[in-house]
């Protein structure tokens, strides 16, 4: 009897959740059109299904200077530019941050057309931009 409970308690835990992980490597070869620089950096951000409140948190480093902004922009696939979905409100390493999303927001970002990208003086555009997309 007690394994019957254990096992039970296993297929509990298993089930599947309503927060959904997004990473994006960010590279200057994924801004459009490409920047040379040798910045790096990763977003990874949750997105709880049941409020649209996404988290993130997005760290870089080796800039060609300092960020000057940094945002989330959509819908827009790779290769392609788009506006600003959500600002951060800072700009420094690690940036922290969360947003209630809009229906056609979530839509967006789970598709995979949402993209993080860093702002400098030098690059005005972005100089490190990554895709986010769900993990499977």
């Amino acid at each position: 009897m007690t394994a019957v409970v254990v096992g039970l308690a296993g297929c509990t835990a298993m089930q599947p959740s309503n927060v959904v992980s997004l990473t994006a490597k960010l590279s200057g070869a994924n801004e459009v059109p490409a920047v040379t620089t040798s910045g790096t950096g990763m977003a990874e951000a949750t997105l709880n299904k049941d409020t649209n409140v996404l988290k993130w948190t997005v760290t870089y480093s080796g800039l060609t200077g300092p960020a000057l902004a940094g945002h989330f922009h959509g819908p827009a696939a790779a290769g392609s530019n788009a506006g600003v979905a959500v600002p951060f409100s800072s700009a420094a390493s690690p940036i922290e941050g969360q947003a209630t999303l809009t229906p056609a927001q979530v839509s967006d970002l789970m598709a995979g057309k949402w993209y993080a990208n860093i702002h400098t003086a030098a690059n005005k555009g972005g100089e490190i931009r990554g895709q986010l997309m769900p993990g499977m």
